[in-house]
């Protein structure tokens, strides 16, 4: 599974409002610093946010982002799918070679795997909420192995 950009900048921008108290706002060149992107870039991702009801504009000098729902009302799978592309409907259109379809479009062994596999991780998603992205990271890994069927253990990353 790969990650895209726009799937891993989105939803650390959604985890800096989900780290706000109750009435604390950001504003654009703040969530860029903090996330070390362009103002253009978090511009397109909070607008991407925004019309998808996660987030929150407010106008004028006291005015920023926050987050529109509470964060536990927030799940993972929600967020990848305003971010993502949908890989999958695009998938076997990818890759044809030097066709412009597939050779393998009526029948394929590859394809139930691949759809399998993306039902897999976005069952996982649904069961992760945006506060539960909110902490340290190892208290983060222990509870995401405490999702049915993910048994890896993450390294944590030396720096």
């Amino acid at each position: 599974m790969k990650i895209s950009a726009q799937e891993e900048y989105g939803l650390r921008c959604l985890v800096q409002l989900a780290n706000l108290k109750e009435g604390e706002s950001l504003t654009l060149p703040q969530i860029a610093d903090r996330e070390g992107i362009s103002v253009a870039n978090a511009g397109k991702l909070m607008w991407l946010l925004n019309k998808a009801g996660f987030v929150h504009s407010t106008r004028g000098t006291k005015g920023g982002y926050s987050l529109a729902r509470p964060a536990v009302d927030i799940r993972l799978s929600e967020i990848i799918k305003v971010l993502d592309e949908d890989v999958m409907e695009k998938h076997c259109g990818s890759y044809t070679g030097v066709l412009d379809s597939c050779v393998h479009s009526g029948d394929c062994g590859i394809r139930p795997v691949l759809i399998g596999l993306h039902e897999i991780v976005e069952n996982a998603l649904s069961q992760i909420t945006l506060a539960q992205l909110v902490g340290k990271e190892q208290s983060v890994n222990e509870m995401f192995h405490q999702i049915q069927g993910i048994h890896r253990t993450l390294e944590p990353q030396r720096v």
